[in-house]
């Protein structure tokens, strides 16, 4: 197994298929047919097998968020997956080894997602927080803006790598929900 870090423009069409394949496999039914859900990542972690077959991959989106007024620097974890016969080798925590990496390398605040097994990620250091987010809504099927939400979730996890500490309270995603 090989981990390349590919900017979305630099997919092609024959991976944007692969990644496709596997995000609906995945993630059935949320995705339409497409290699994103909403909106598609600044950059991929992208695992091959030998044969240079796709077997999993994780989305990076990185913006600033206001967190309680003060402005913080946040790499998005979206839609880490792995093909289900490669699942329990170790693929997916590479990958997210890697997401930490970059979080360590790089003029970043945080590590922030939203998990639905929150198990996996506490073993590598999140937890989850309990703030007030407000996003933008979009209509994922339609791909357009419905509006700003505002709520608590519960999946909300996230991992400090730079030096500022994390405070409850509100958070603005500036942006979509990943």
């Amino acid at each position: 197994m090989n981990i390349q870090q590919m900017m979305e423009f630099e997919i092609g069409e024959a991976l944007d298929k692969q990644l496709t394949e596997l995000l609906m496999k995945s993630f059935e039914p949320l995705y339409h047919a497409r290699s994103y859900f909403k909106q598609s990542p600044h950059l991929r972690l992208i695992a091959f097998d030998e044969q240079q077959h796709v077997i999993g991959q994780v989305g990076l989106d990185f913006r600033m968020m206001n967190l309680n007024g003060d402005p913080i620097r946040v790499l998005g974890i979206i839609d880490l997956c792995v093909q289900e016969e490669w699942q329990g080798g170790g693929i997916g925590r590479a990958l997210m080894e890697r997401v930490i990496a970059l979080g360590d390398e790089h003029r970043i605040d945080f590590l922030l997602l939203f998990a639905d097994r929150p198990d996996l990620y506490e073993r590598i250091g999140f937890h989850t927080v309990s703030n007030i987010c407000t996003w933008l809504q979009i209509d994922d099927q339609n791909q357009t803006t419905r509006g700003i939400g505002e709520a608590r979730f519960e999946e909300l996890m996230i991992r400090q790598v730079g030096d500022k500490r994390w405070t409850d309270g509100k958070l603005d995603l500036l942006g979509y929900l990943y």
